[in-house]
This record gives C-alpha cells, structure tokens and sequence, in this order.
C-alpha cells in the first residue's frame, strides 16, 4: 500500500471505529464553515470530512508540468495573434477578436488561471485551462485553515506532516505587479468587477478577496459594470476612482450584456485603467487552444519541456469542423472519426459560459451521439480524447449520520503570472448528471510520515 493510500485507509478508520465516531466535531467544523461564508446558494461549499492528499513528488509534477503548458499556451497565443488563420480556428466572436486585438500593457495576459486535472499515481492530464476568470483560491484558502486543527486531521499529522498550498496573497502580489509593469504609480485603488449577486444569494467569494486586499492596506470595491461611469480618463463607481480592475466577468457574459462602448472597454482601450485578467485571456480560455495545442505541425519547434507536456498530458482535441486531421500520426476524416468512436470521446462547448452542455460518448447511445454530432457541427465545440477520472472515497455526513462516498477527483492547481502556486480538489459523482453531493475540498502535500 502506497504512503497516500495508507493516510487515507487510516483517516478513515479514524471515523469508523476511532473516538470521532462521534460527530460533534463535524457539526463544529460545518458551523464555522458558515461562519466564514464557504457557502453559496445556501449550501456549503464543502460537505466532506476529509481534505484531498497529495504526495509532494505529485504536486512538484504537477507544478512542473503546468508551469511548461502555461508557457506553451502563452507561446501559441502569440501566433495566434500574428496569424488570421490561426485566429479563425479559435471561433472568436468579432468583439472578442476586436477585444483581444488590444494589448493588455503588461507582459501575462493570464495574470491568474487555473488548470483542470486528473492526477492519479503517475498518470497527470489537463483537460481545460481556465484563463479568464478562475475562481476558488480564496474559498480554497480558508478551507485549509478550518481543516488543519480539525480532531481526526490533527491526530493523522501526528504522523504525517501535511503542508498547505495556496493562499490570497499570490493573487494580490499578481495583481499588484501586473499593474507595475503596466505603469503604475501609486498605490491602486482596486475594484473587483462582478454582477450584483441576486437577492439572498449568499456571500461572494471576493468579498473574501476584498477584505483580504483591504487588511493589506488597499481601498478596494467590489463594483457591477452597471455602476461605472468613465470621464476625463478616469473610471470610476461615484466618487470611487479605480485603477485597477480585478475583472471575475467572463468575456461571454459581459458581452450578452454590453457593448465595445461601455466604459470598462473606452478605459481599457485608453490605457486609463489596468485590468486583471486581460480581455486577451479568452483566447487562452477557449478550448480550441487544446486543438492547436495538440497539431505537431504547428508546435514542432516549441521547446523540449513544452512539447513534452503537451504530448504527456494535454488529450488530443479538436474543433468539430467537417475537416481531415491527424489522429496519432493516421490522416483522419474528422466527422467519420467522430461518429465511429464514440466511447473515447466527449464533445465540449468551446466556451464554458455558453448554453450549450457537454456530450460524453461512452454514456450515449449511438442516435444520441449522432445528435450530439449534429449539434457540435452547428455551435462552436471541440472534440476531445477520453480521459480516464481519478476517484477516491471521501466522508460526508448525510442526514446526520457518517457515509463513506466514491467521489471524482478533479485536482485545481490555480497559477499565477505563470507560476503553479496554489491547488483546490473539487469533487462529483461524475459524469454529465446533476448531484447534489459535490464541492470543493482543501488539498494538503503529505511529507513522509514519521
């Protein structure tokens, strides 16, 4: 039994047959949660008992290899810029191309992002990168700090050294030396731009992120594009002047919205105003990046550890267009290929904010596929290699009582300015129906036990 395996095994037998088979301290720990805003839509945002464990050799891979994607990613993203064909199979809209066209005024477009993986022993894939505007790292943060002193997570490092990761602090040292490289001056005033949350929704995430930011010393707003006005080269909510955006609206929202005359976009446009993650992101949100991620024929010449991470752990991907494409080196016709294997394959919407659902192949039959396919040939998607998910089982109480659940794990590593610095595990059932039992969890690095 591996090391990761034996803490598990152990934790949860903690819970079966150790003292805190009594759960009052579950029910102290579900309370603080509360008390902390970890919950959204009047649910926790974490209804598990036990973090997620890494191994520190896992993590320094996963850091490894998502700092030479990242890199990768920012390398394509230059061609992209420089090549109109490239940029057609990206399937922009013409605001987001015209959005895109802007230059940003410091050097990482994707200030903070955030990878979607699978991590399993050895076995690392990154099936999405989340570049617009990740969320989770202050949730993720404030998680870890509640489960560190829990009963049976205090007695497991007893003989496990365990190590947080993440934490607020790289976002604001992100944000602050983005705005330096874009001219700053002074200390910024910061507003984090998102919708008004609805009535009786709940507490955002990035009123964490406000008061964080604010107990560094920043004046800091969380302002809804709506209340801003842009005068004189100066964008402001009221008499709040801001001179830096933290911008938690994706590109698609905004633009279902609003149009290339709002403020935001004139300030932007201006270079009156520094905006985090730039409009330029979404070229690297979009999941047709994957698809030219994964043509040899158009990264042939990146650097040795870029290569290698894409060939080891980026899945083959394409934009669903009727087209002939390689398929491990064999000339393929792309629709046939589709419609013939499907129990590999998923087809995913390019843009996650747009209406459209995801289709998994092995859990249609073939008619749905085909259906599936004709819907993929009419909106944006891509075509994506099946990607075997990590499962493990996790505690939860349910009704007050201790079950044990085999729970998906998707690992979130968040970077910053091409950094890895921070993870969160989300966990599902998996595949494409709702459950209600699924949320984040706190990811820990398990040092060798004692």
């Amino acid at each position: 039994m591996s090391q990761l395996d034996e803490a598990i095994t152990r934790y949860n037998k903690l819970l079966e047959s150790g003292p805190y088979r009594d759960l009052d301290w579950a029910e102290e720990l579900q309370h603080r949660m509360e008390s902390h805003q970890l919950s959204t839509g009047g649910r926790l945002i974490c209804p598990f008992l036990r973090p997620n464990f890494l191994t520190r050799r896992q993590f320094d891979s996963l850091v490894k290899s998502g700092e030479a994607l990242i890199s990768a990613i920012d390398r394509m993203q230059q061609m992209v810029l420089s090549n109109q064909a490239l940029l057609a199979r990206m399937e922009l809209l013409p605001a987001e191309k015209m959005l895109a066209s802007i230059e940003p005024g410091y050097q990482v477009p994707e200030v903070a992002s955030r990878l979607d993986t699978h991590l399993c022993n050895g076995s690392l894939h990154f099936v999405q990168y989340n570049a617009d505007s990740p969320t989770g790292a202050a949730y993720a943060e404030v998680l870890s700090e509640l489960f560190y002193d829990v009963p049976p997570l205090k007695e497991l490092r007893k003989r496990y050294p365990m190590t947080r990761i993440g934490g607020k602090r790289h976002l604001l040292a992100a944000l602050l030396k983005a705005y330096k490289q874009f001219g700053g001056q002074r200390k910024p005033n910061i507003a984090i731009l998102e919708f008004r949350q609805p009535y009786n929704s709940g507490p955002s995430e990035y009123e964490l992120f406000r008061d964080s930011f604010r107990e560094e010393g920043y004046a800091v707003e969380i302002v809804s594009p709506d209340q801003l006005e842009y005068r004189n080269r100066v964008l402001r909510k009221g008499h709040f002047t801001i001179d830096l955006v933290y911008r938690r609206i994706s590109v698609h929202e905004f633009l279902l919205r609003f149009d290339l005359t709002h403020p935001l976009v004139q300030a932007y446009r201006d270079r009156a105003v520094c905006v985090v993650n730039s409009f330029r992101a979404e070229l690297a949100h979009k999941k047709a990046m994957f698809g030219l991620l994964t043509d040899e024929t158009l990264t042939a010449r990146f650097p040795a550890a870029e290569r290698k991470a894409i060939r080891e752990h980026v899945p083959w991907t394409r934009l669903v267009t009727a087209t002939k494409t390689t398929y491990r080196d064999q000339s393929v016709d792309l629709p046939e290929f589709i419609a013939q294997n499907r129990e590999r394959l998923v087809l995913k919407p390019n843009d996650d904010y747009s209406d459209q659902h995801s289709f998994f192949g092995w859990e249609l039959e073939d008619n749905a596929w085909e259906r599936a396919l004709k819907q993929a040939t009419r909106f944006p998607y891509v075509v994506q290699e099946k990607v075997d998910p990590v499962r493990s089982v996790f505690p939860l109480v349910t009704y007050g009582h201790l079950e044990f659940k085999e729970m998906q794990v998707d690992l979130h590593p968040h970077a910053y300015l091409g950094k890895v610095l921070g993870c969160f595990s989300w966990l599902s059932t998996g595949g494409s129906g709702f459950s209600s039992t699924a949320g984040m969890a706190p990811t820990y690095l398990l040092d060798n036990s004692k």
